[in-house]
């Protein structure tokens, strides 16, 4: 029972200074992402022309050391910005104070640095105001970086992301001098030199290219004069063109309305048509009897009648139908006809 109670009262200690050393991680890790002091501290502002990537909680620094936070950003006179933010009791600022945005790193955070200028040193009480004239925005990346962009082609990813934190160190005054900007892109010089030999062959071949035009530099004018007279043309003759082009939508226009007025008739003929190939296809064998035996037939008759008058036709009997169009969409029923003569010479056969 004894070791039990031991037991139990050394597992409580270990938890509870488990927890107190968690408690305090805790609040010293919130303490330094809040960026939280608890010294007494002072209230000023300043007005920026811009204070764009600016947000409240950002650090206030002199000397590269944090003082202070951003309070709040709010509008001033329409087209700036009135800043308000703390600084530590123990940093006084006056009448000489300068207050510059600058960046904080290239993920784009900002911070205010605060440094000493002449004039007079009387200090500022709290809730002053440093005024427009000493102060200055963030340097603009997009200009900068626009100017640098041939150099960045040639670089890694890596030398880009060192090359422009150094840059953006050096022209806010904070890195170190030009010479160390400028040994940073010694990797620049070195890529060129290994592709030395690319560019060469590029310089020959738009150099081919070259002599290649100024050998038939006569041939590229007539080109130009021709292309500038076929524009002129063009440009002459537009009113004809666009009333040809009016003539053609109206021609468009009745061309449409003649395919639709026949449609419906020519839907019918195509109709008859195919009832007409329907029965010549059921009655072929004596078709092609027919005209196989029509010839010798015309040839008999013709020879008969080359002679003289020695037969006449004459009309003893008649049968057909008479087909009528369908009236009101019902088909109306073949109408037989059956003629008869009554002749007495037809009943001599």
């Amino acid at each position: 029972m004894k070791l039990l109670d031991a037991k139990t009262t050394v597992d409580a200690v270990k938890l509870t200074v488990f927890m107190v050393v968690t408690s305090l991680a805790t609040g010293l890790l919130v303490i330094t992402i809040g960026n939280l002091t608890f010294g007494e501290s002072t209230e000023y502002k300043a007005v920026f022309s811009d204070v764009t990537g600016l947000n409240t909680g950002d650090d206030v620094r002199i000397s590269g050391v944090r003082v202070g936070s951003v309070k709040s950003i709010d509008i001033y006179q329409r087209r700036q910005a009135m800043v308000t933010f703390d600084v530590d009791s123990d940093s006084e600022l006056n009448q000489a104070t300068n207050a510059t945005i600058r960046y904080r790193n290239l993920v784009g955070q900002r911070y205010i640095a605060l440094t000493q200028g002449a004039g007079s040193d009387t200090v500022l009480d709290e809730d002053d105001t440093i005024p427009l004239s000493r102060t200055e925005p963030a340097l603009d990346l997009t200009v900068l970086f626009n100017g640098f962009k041939p150099l960045f082609a040639a670089l890694s990813p890596e030398d880009v992301n060192k090359l422009s934190y150094e840059i953006i160190q050096v022209f806010q005054g904070e890195g170190g001098t030009v010479e160390s900007l400028l040994q940073s892109t010694a990797s620049v010089t070195n890529a060129l030199a290994d592709r030395d030999k690319i560019v060469g062959q590029l310089i020959d071949n738009l150099n081919d290219v070259l002599v290649i035009i100024g050998d038939r530099d006569q041939e590229l004018s007539d080109l130009i004069v021709s292309l500038q007279q076929f524009v002129s043309g063009l440009k002459d003759d537009r009113q004809a063109i666009l009333g040809s082009l009016h003539d053609i939508s109206e021609l468009s226009v009745q061309t449409a309305n003649l395919v639709d007025e026949a449609r419906e008739p020519l839907t019918r003929d195509i109709g008859q048509l195919r009832r007409l190939a329907a029965t010549l296809d059921r009655n072929q064998p004596e078709i092609d009897k027919a005209l196989q035996i029509l010839p010798l037939k015309l040839q008999k008759i013709g020879r008969t009648a080359s002679y003289g008058s020695w037969f006449n036709f004459y009309l003893c009997n008649f049968r057909g139908q008479v087909t009528l169009p369908a009236v009101a969409g019902q088909r109306v029923d073949p109408i037989g006809v059956d003629y008869d003569t009554n002749t007495a010479r037809c009943d001599l056969g």
